[in-house]
């Protein structure tokens, strides 16, 4: 019988999922609940310093409590982690709540001024953990990136919490948090059409890449990331940059109560790998290669029975097909982004719209000599005045059931 990829199978019984193994689901299960992971299902690491905050703009007068007509709801998304029977919750608004009541309750502190402010101390120190590693280059040249997301933070509810409690903060906090990347096709249509002529975005490039994820058994907990074109003539892939997955030293995740998403502020690094021996480069090269081009498979690509590893140190874990226009000016980078795609190690995929804004003129100044740490609070005030202004709001006050109703397309959760 001829093999057939684990993302290809259907099972007999309607419905159901492809199985996984009790040790593995165990593992994936405990890191999902776990308050500050240091892996996620996905490819991002966390470093033993990374910071986490959550920050609610808008609150109360006494900033204990949820604004009026701002309540906790949940919702239907099928997310991998979640508990069987339960639902995430979302802090969803009703149409009385207005910008000006947010700006209003909070001593006429504008939104970006209070993130800004919040931000600043923590973004600082963490960039000076980070000052060591990037004078370290013996493993590769360590690239750092102030970067934001945005999306929609979901709640995991208790199920015995009392209805009465749920629009206090200290409640909110109790609640483990992910953060959903899913945007709707009006956004991104909405973002590339009317928001990037506005804020002065020239168009960079356009790229079609395949992205290849190896496990490496000497790297425990890392993930190995190939970025490969296509040979069109050739039907196959060629490597073309090899680098380390993406480390998290701070998150800060922004409930944005007047909005219709919400914020996500992330400094992170990658390590583009330089010191491989040939032996090394071998082993990867042909893993890479030995993929099938396969556009009716998520992800796009499958490999041929016992092709996906590489004697005992490499394995295929992940693979993504991402189709991305790039918009930059002197401070900021902007990628709109459609990827396809499919994790091996649970046999899940996903189809997601997703926008990344690295913040380049704030990296740049956090790694100058001596920071100057007024001319980057003044860089973050505006970048996130922008991002307040112009990405934030969606034109339909009816955004979050559309937003969450999407089940098999699940963006970054973690």
């Amino acid at each position: 019988m001829a093999y057939v990829p684990p993302h290809k199978r259907h099972s007999k019984e309607s419905g159901g999922p492809s199985p996984v193994p009790a040790s593995l689901e165990r593992r994936f299960k405990k890191g999902l609940n776990s308050r500050s992971p240091k892996s996620s299902a996905h490819h991002w690491i966390d470093a033993d310093t990374a910071k986490y905050r959550w920050l609610a703009v808008g609150l109360d007068d006494d900033g204990d409590h949820l604004p009026s007509g701002v309540f906790l709801k949940p919702v239907s998304v099928e997310a991998v982690g979640w508990q069987p029977g339960a639902k995430p919750l979302a802090l969803v608004k009703s149409c009385i709540v207005n910008e000006e009541d947010e700006t209003l309750q909070d001593h006429r502190r504008k939104p970006w001024e209070q993130i800004a402010e919040t931000v600043m101390q923590d973004l600082v120190c963490s960039f000076e953990t980070l000052r060591s590693e990037i004078k370290d280059q013996s493993m590769g040249e360590t690239k750092p990136t102030m970067v934001a997301r945005f999306g929609k933070i979901l709640f995991r509810g208790i199920p015995s919490l009392p209805v009465e409690t749920c629009g206090e903060m200290v409640t909110l906090k109790r609640l483990k948090r992910s953060f959903h990347t899913y945007l709707p096709s009006f956004y991104m249509e909405n973002v590339t059409h009317k928001v990037i002529p506005e804020i002065g975005l020239s168009f960079e490039d356009e790229k079609d890449v395949y992205h290849v994820e190896l496990s490496d058994k000497s790297r425990p907990g890392a993930t190995i990331c190939c970025k490969c074109s296509v040979i069109k003539a050739e039907q196959r892939l060629e490597l073309y940059k090899v680098e380390l997955g993406p480390v998290r030293h701070l998150i800060v995740d922004v409930s944005c109560f007047s909005k219709d998403l919400d914020l996500r502020l992330m400094l992170r690094t990658k390590r583009i790998l330089t010191a491989v021996s040939e032996n090394e480069k071998n082993s990867i090269r042909d893993l890479v290669t030995s993929a099938v081009l396969d556009s009716s498979v998520q992800g796009g690509l499958r490999w041929p029975l016992e092709k996906a590893s590489s004697g005992d140190r490499y394995s295929v874990i992940g693979v993504w097909h991402t189709i991305s226009t790039t918009y930059k000016n002197s401070l900021m980078r902007l990628k709109v982004r459609h990827a396809d795609r499919f994790d091996l190690r649970i046999s899940q995929g996903k189809v997601v719209e997703e926008i990344t804004l690295k913040l380049n003129g704030i990296t740049s100044e956090l790694h100058g000599e001596s920071p100057e740490t007024n001319s980057i609070s003044d860089l973050l005030k505006d970048a996130i005045k922008m991002m307040w202004e112009h990405f934030l709001s969606c034109g339909n006050a009816v955004i979050w059931p559309l937003f969450l109703s999407a089940r098999s397309r699940v963006g970054e959760c973690k």
